[in-house]
């Protein structure tokens, strides 16, 4: 990534005429009549020289790609580069300063180039460390930008992946509640139908959303325990307990069908006499919670291939570290928790 344009002309011209600011300040502390015309072009004559050798290294950077080298074979490199830049600039404004005035080459000596091409190595070699600190720099910030968009995307399939396991699992689950009750009951697998037809449609415009409202996410779970109510009838009992308030805050498509679903399996299906599903949504602090308990005891295991899994990696994806799942048992119910950081 190259530095940008506006930004990369105003540190070249500012930083270089700031140092030849320091010389002229320098010189006129030393006294004022050190302040003449030789002097002030040759300062401006420095500014041009450096600002066209270091532009000119930096292209070189460019075309020969050491912008991408690592720093091993590139810190050689550009001590190299630097000295070769330093005496470039050395020696074209010790010309031009003798083209302008003859005199400047009596006062020339071995010892006063050598310090003179130390001093401005000493200019570009900081140059080159800040031009390579900064574009490392943006280097690293677009690559980690990639990498965000790289796992957005893989986060993105795998979401699609884990709802997609979702409706084939529902729709399972309501068959065989309405094939228990076609030949002992059509009356009511008729109306089953009606009522799973509903859920599908729902199911449909509900799996293309990466969110949904509770409210609509907590109609879908009526629905489908009132489609249940009617396989299990009185073995069936179940307790609403929401607060209103939280009827628009966004929760993943089926992450409470499938909490109803496990309470249905594991629970209710398991006991004789039956038992009690009780929903709430509530405010705790900061945080919303909704929870899904049933009659029961938690066994050895749970559903760890679509339900508790899915769940738990769907509010990994999707929410990180402002949201999680919590299953527990106490005094004979069985809580589904799942808890949202507001």
């Amino acid at each position: 990534m190259k530095i940008g344009r506006g930004i990369y002309w105003f540190a070249q011209l500012f930083g270089w005429t700031s140092y030849a600011a320091l010389i002229f300040l320098a010189a006129y502390a030393d006294g004022p009549d050190k302040i003449t015309s030789s002097l002030m072009l040759n300062l401006a004559v420095f500014i041009v020289f450096a600002v066209f050798g270091s532009h000119l290294m930096r292209s070189i950077f460019i075309k020969l790609d050491w912008l991408d080298m690592k720093p091993g074979p590139l810190i050689p490199r550009i001590l190299i580069a630097s000295l070769i830049c330093s005496l470039f600039i050395s020696f074209s404004t010790n010309a031009v300063s003798i083209l302008i005035d003859t005199k400047e080459w009596e006062t020339l000596s071995v010892l006063s180039v050598i310090l003179n091409v130390l001093a401005i190595l000493v200019l570009i070699l900081p140059w080159n460390a800040i031009y390579f600190t900064f574009h490392f720099f943006q280097k690293s910030k677009k690559q980690e930008l990639n990498n965000i968009i790289l796992e957005a995307s893989r986060n993105e399939v795998e979401l699609k992946n884990l709802r997609s396991q979702l409706n084939p699992h529902f729709l399972f689950n309501s068959l065989n509640s309405i094939r228990a009750l076609i030949e002992i009951e059509p009356p009511k697998a008729k109306e089953s139908v009606t009522i799973l037809s509903n859920l599908l449609r729902q199911s449909l415009i509900m799996g293309k959303e990466n969110l949904v409202r509770l409210e609509q996410e907590l109609e879908m779970v009526s629905n489908y325990l009132e489609l249940e109510k009617i396989r299990f009838e009185e073995r069936l009992n179940v307790k609403w307990n929401l607060d209103p308030t939280l009827n628009e805050f966004m929760v993943p498509p089926f992450v409470l069908q499938m909490l109803a679903e496990n309470a249905i399996k594991h629970g209710i299906s398991n006991l004789i006499d039956g038992g009690i599903i009780h929903i709430s949504t509530y405010r705790d602090g900061s945080k919303v919670i909704v929870e899904v308990s049933n009659t029961g005891e938690l066994r050895g295991e749970v559903d760890t291939g679509i339900g508790i899994q899915n769940t738990r990696r769907r509010l990994d994806l999707q929410f990180k570290e402002k949201a999680e799942f919590e299953l527990e048992q106490k005094e004979g119910r069985v809580i589904a928790r799942l808890i949202f950081n507001d």
